[in-house]
């Protein structure tokens, strides 16, 4: 099979790209590498995939309609789209808000748009974010939960994506799978991410910012797991069954469907942290400050039609997670 990969140099789009290609798919990759963070560590993630035949990248902006709609006007019948590109980040969409309807609106349409010319597409997996929920209390958060007041611009266009997705399920049949995932992290991940902060200002001795004065919880998930769901759902095309709005089966329906990937076991961000300083060897110096806008206090999904459809079963603790993730930090800055 031949998959089109956007977000090919992000720290999902890599992973993905990686396992595609070691089970013997084809992969074609498309990345703006732009300097939302160093692009050096994009550039690194490609050198990761450039020895494989059967990689191919190009660099291209999603919201590129022309150039979108000839990479994907070259795929053969039969292939499938894993969109991941997307400007992401909670608190970076307060300063640059043009940048998310850009990339995560403009894009997705761009990628809607190609598909459906194509005519032979076999199936369009996209991801989504746990942010989409905003400031919903009932845990763990559900896909048929309310998702419609969002609390930052990012969850507003990641939730916009899957009403676009739906309507072109529904108007042209398109099969589609939208992928909620839950705090990402692991090696090579994104330096704007805890994860990579956190692990950055411990090894250097710098304070490191605790929001909301450490009370938090989040449904930490390693990079592994995500890649095995999302490639589980991009195998499992939605058929004729189609699905509800909220990812239920339902006859008649458009063949669209929406899966949470998390780990469905939330951790407390001062016991994330104190796996971090474990695999350091090191103390953290803590800036306790308030909650920042936009940002929520607890994640937790429910994984039970994750489970249930695509096999989905998260094994990795931070416990494990983490040592692995502060082994290749030092290995890849040479600490």
């Amino acid at each position: 099979m031949t998959v089109l990969i956007t977000g090919a140099a992000g720290f999902i789009g890599m992973s993905c790209a990686a396992a595609l290609l070691a089970r013997g798919d084809e992969v074609v990759g498309i990345d703006n590498l732009n300097a939302y963070y160093d692009p050096a560590l994009k550039k690194a993630r490609l050198a990761r995939l450039a020895d494989h035949g059967r990689f191919r990248f190009e660099k291209i902006d999603v919201a590129d309609a022309d150039a979108v709609a000839r990479i994907v006007g070259g795929l053969p019948d039969g292939s499938a789209v894993l969109h991941l590109a997307a400007q992401a980040g909670v608190r970076y969409s307060l300063e640059n808000p043009g940048a998310y309807l850009e990339t995560n609106v403009r894009g997705q349409l761009a990628i809607l748009e190609a598909v459906r010319h194509h005519g032979g597409i076999r199936h369009l997996a996209y991801a989504s974010s746990s942010s989409v929920y905003g400031g919903n209390t009932k845990l763990p958060f559900a896909v048929e939960d309310r998702v419609d007041r969002p609390i930052s611009l990012y969850a507003a266009t990641k939730r916009s994506a899957e009403l676009m997705s739906w309507c072109y399920a529904h108007l042209y049949g398109l099969p589609q799978t939208g992928l909620r995932y839950f705090t990402v992290y692991g090696p090579w991940g994104r330096p704007d991410m805890s994860a990579y902060i956190f692990t950055r200002s411990i090894l250097n001795g710098a304070p490191i910012p605790v929001f909301n004065h450490g009370d938090m919880q989040r449904d930490f998930t390693y990079i592994d797991d995500i890649v095995a769901g999302t490639l589980a759902a991009l195998d499992r095309t939605p058929g004729t069954e189609g699905g509800t709005e909220d990812g239920a089966a339902e006859s008649g329906a458009p063949p669209h469907r929406l899966y949470n990937l998390g780990n469905n076991r939330p951790e407390a961000l001062m016991d994330f942290i104190g796996e971090i300083e474990k695999a350091c060897g090191r103390k953290a110096v803590l800036d306790l400050q308030p909650m920042q806008p936009g940002d929520v206090k607890e994640t937790c999904a429910d994984i039970a039609t994750s489970v249930r459809d695509l096999g989905f079963s998260p094994k990795t603790t931070i416990a494990e997670g983490i040592p692995r993730f502060v082994a290749w930090f030092r290995d890849y800055h040479g600490i």
